[in-house]
């Protein structure tokens, strides 16, 4: 009888650690392009918003295409990332409305300087910014400037990963320039740096890691060029199935670096393109003689244009099963 008991209550143990890891492993994430004009892939489009199956919202590089902190399509948002601090992903100014100007040139003459559009957000919505590298305490003292609390701004730096709000988040090598403008900078110091065609430094930049609570693991690449880590740190340690790849040419990897970083680094399920810096869609098609079409034509998996506002949804190994 004692050997009987002792069998099922390891079969009511499998059952229940089964059941956990199930739930562990379900619900999908859902990713939500943030662009200037509805339904288009379009010149400035960066921002994402990222919703994990636990609820938790993720803003990614808000740049110049969220109409600010009232945008009523940002709802709740918890965590911020900046990859780094460049106006077109920091925020220095976003646009004046959705739809306002054209895909190819939006009107984005609503100023943010000095405190961001990132920065604005995250006070509005009560959200932490994650950055590493020197940016967190950057992104600490503009929210004390702006009346925002200093303790927001957390750092995740290479190697290491934070977990908030039940999503894990570490930073990743990118190969770029990260000088924070002079009309960032209030005061004497920002004029002088301003007249001497300065920028700040504020330590590299960063790409990101995110760990989901379904198992998805997602490679966002902020601006960079090809780097050895996104083989052996992106694919080897992290195993990411998803990326969000840069494939605007001259500042970051173009659609044919880009593709080889997809077909022979990382290799994921399936990728996101973005800031590919042109008119990408008309109509909710991709134009040819694009980037964006190069891109796609170049890359083996799936490739998942993020048109503005149409929301996509990913399994836990990067397949998109709805929205695509």
């Amino acid at each position: 009888m004692k050997r009987v008991l002792t069998s099922i209550s390891t079969v009511l143990t499998w059952l229940a650690l089964s059941s956990t890891q199930a739930l562990a492993t379900s619900g999908v994430v859902n990713i939500t392009p943030l662009g200037s004009q509805k339904g288009e892939f379009c010149t400035l489009d960066r921002a994402m918003i990222f919703e994990d199956p636990n609820g938790t919202r993720i803003l990614y590089d808000a740049g110049r295409t969220v109409a600010g902190a009232n945008d009523p399509r940002l709802g709740k948002i918890d965590i911020i990332l900046v990859s780094h601090v460049h106006g077109d992903h920091i925020g220095d100014k976003h646009i004046k409305a959705l739809d306002a100007g054209s895909c190819a040139k939006p009107d984005v003459s609503v100023s943010d300087t000095p405190a961001s559009n990132s920065v604005k957000i995250a006070i509005a919505k009560h959200a932490k910014i994650v950055t590493g590298s020197e940016m967190p305490s950057l992104f600490a003292a503009k929210l004390k400037a702006a009346g925002g609390d200093p303790k927001d701004s957390l750092l995740v730096r290479f190697g290491a990963m934070k977990t908030v709000d039940g999503v894990g988040i570490t930073t990743v090598p990118a190969i770029h320039s990260n000088g924070l403008s002079p009309d960032m900078i209030e005061g004497s110091l920002g004029e002088f740096m301003k007249g001497a065609g300065l920028t700040a430094h504020v330590g590299p930049a960063t790409g990101y890691i995110l760990k989901f609570s379904n198992g998805l693991v997602v490679y966002l690449s902020g601006d960079t060029g090809i780097t050895a880590e996104q083989d052996i740190v992106v694919r080897q340690h992290y195993g990411a199935k998803l990326a969000v790849i840069n494939i605007g040419d001259t500042y970051t990897t173009g659609p044919t670096e880009a593709a080889y970083v997809i077909n022979d680094l990382v290799k994921p399920t399936s990728v996101i393109p973005s800031h590919a810096n042109e008119e990408a869609t008309l109509d909710g098609k991709v134009l040819p003689h694009t980037r964006t079409k190069t891109f796609i034509e170049a890359t083996d998996v799936p490739v998942h244009v993020p048109f503005s506002g149409i929301t996509m949804s990913f399994d836990s190994n990067g397949k998109c099963i709805a929205g695509c």
